[in-house]
C-alpha cells in the first residue's frame, strides 16, 4: 500500500511521521504550517485540520493520524460511507506507544497496516475485529490475496457471525488455490472440510463456505453460504481479424452458461498471435479487466487437443487455436471443448489446476 497519508499535528507526531517515512518512502506527511521545520520532506498546510482530513480521507488508500483517537473519530465521521469504499484509518498516540486500527480493518487493510507500523515503531498494535482477535477465518477476506471474488455478499455478515461465535462451519472446495489458510496452522476447530457438496449440505453445519468456479444450486444451504470465485478459467478464442467484442462475449457467455460455470472465475483470454491484434478481443479484455495472452503458432501446434482442424491448420499454421491456447495458458485441463460460432469464432475453456 503506497497511497498513504500521514497526518501529524504535534512535534512528537512529526518525529514519528519522519521515522515512518524512512521505512515507507512513498508515504506522504502532512502537518500544519505553524509547526514548519526546514529540511524535512513534509507538506505543510495552512487550512484547518478539519478541511485537511476531508481531503486526505477522500484521496488516499489509507490515512495514518498521529493524535488522539477521539479527535480522529470526530474528524472522519462526517466522511464515512461504507467499509467497501472508506480508506483504512490508523491512529497512533503522541508517544507512539499504541497503533490502533480504527476504520476499514479488514477490507481497507487497516489491520495489516497497523501490524506493519507497530513493528516499525516497536509499538503495540490494537486490533479489535473479532476474526483477528479470535485468530479465526475472516469470511469477507478469504482468498483476497489470490484475487478471489465473493459471488454474493448478502450472507457474509451472517456467516461471519457464525464463524466468530464458533458455530460449526462447513467448507467445500473444488477449484482454486489450496493454501488459503495460514501455513502450518490447523483450521479453527469449528471449521470442517467436506469432500462433496451433498455431504456438506446434509451436515449439521450452521454456515458454509464454498470455493468453486461452478454455479451452485442447493436450497438446503441457501442464505447461509458464502461462495468464493477463484480465478481459474481460461477462455481460448479462435477468431478472425474482424470478430467483434460483442460476438466474442456472446460466445463466451453461451459456453459458461451451458456448462454452469461462473463468469467471475474468468482469469484470462488466450489466442494466437496474429500480424495485428484483433480489436474485438482487446476491447473485451479491457472491458472485463481480464488479461489477454497470445501464443505463436509454433507454441500451439504441439499441444495435444481433442478436435484438430485441417481448415485451421491451413489458415493459422496450427490444427487448433481455441483449445490449444486455452490449455497452453492455463497449464491445466480442457473442461469445455471447442464450440463453433460461425462464421468467425470458436471458444474453448480450460481450468487452471494450481
Amino acid at each position: 500500500m503506497d497511497n498513504v497519508a500521514i497526518l501529524a499535528i504535534t512535534k512528537n507526531g512529526i518525529d514519528t511521521a519522519v521515522t515512518l517515512k524512512r521505512h515507507f518512502p512513498a508515504w506522504k506527511i502532512f502537518s500544519p504550517s505553524k509547526l514548519r521545520q526546514d529540511g524535512k520532506d513534509i507538506q505543510w498546510f495552512d487550512e484547518s485540520t478539519t478541511l485537511k482530513v476531508k481531503e486526505l480521507f477522500e484521496n488516499n488508500e489509507a490515512l495514518v493520524c498521529i493524535f488522539s483517537l477521539g479527535a480522529v473519530i470526530r474528524l472522519i465521521s462526517p466522511h464515512m460511507k461504507d467499509k467497501k469504499t472508506d480508506p483504512a484509518v490508523v491512529v497512533i498516540d503522541d508517544t507512539a506507544k499504541f497503533v490502533i486500527s480504527t476504520l476499514s480493518g479488514h477490507l481497507g487493510g487497516a489491520n495489516e497496516l497497523s501490524e506493519k507500523i507497530a513493528i516499525t515503531l516497536g509499538a503495540i498494535p490494537v486490533i479489535t475485529t473479532a476474526a483477528d482477535v479470535n485468530k479465526t477465518i475472516a469470511v469477507d477476506l478469504l482468498g483476497r490475496e489470490f484475487g478471489w471474488e465473493i459471488d454474493d455478499t448478502s450472507s457474509v455478515t451472517k456467516v461471519s457471525a457464525f464463524m466468530v461465535n464458533e458455530e460449526k462451519i462447513g467448507v467445500f472446495q473444488d477449484a482454486g488455490e489450496k493454501d488459503w489458510w495460514m501455513p502450518k496452522k490447523e483450521l479453527p476447530k469449528n471449521v470442517h472440510i467436506y469432500k462433496s457438496l451433498d455431504e456438506m449440505a446434509s451436515s449439521d453445519c450452521k454456515g458454509f463456505l464454498i470455493i468453486s468456479d461452478k454455479m451452485i444450486e442447493n436450497k438446503e444451504i441457501e442464505g447461509r453460504v458464502v461462495i468464493y470465485r477463484p480465478k481459474t478459467l481460461v477462455i481460448g478464442v479462435g477468431l478472425h481479424w474482424d470478430t467483434t467484442s460483442d460476438t466474442i462475449k456472446e460466445g463466451m457467455n453461451f459456453c459458461i452458461s451451458k456448462f454452469k460455470l461462473s463468469p467471475k472465475s474468468v482469469a484470462k483470454f488466450a489466442s494466437i498471435k496474429k500480424e495485428a491484434d484483433v480489436k474485438g478481443l482487446q476491447e473485451l479484455s479491457g472491458q472485463m479487466k481480464v488479461p489477454l495472452e497470445y501464443f505463436d503458432k509454433t507454441d500451439l501446434a504441439g499441444i495435444n487437443i481433442p478436435n484438430p482442424s485441417d481448415v485451421v491448420q491451413t489458415f493459422e499454421g496450427t490444427p487448433s487455436v481455441s483449445e490449444a491456447s486455452a490449455i497452453k495458458a492455463s497449464g491445466g485441463e480442457l473442461i469445455v471443448q471447442k464450440h463453433k460460432f460461425p462464421p468467425n469464432l470458436t471458444i474453448a475453456i480450460a481450468r487452471r489446476t494450481s
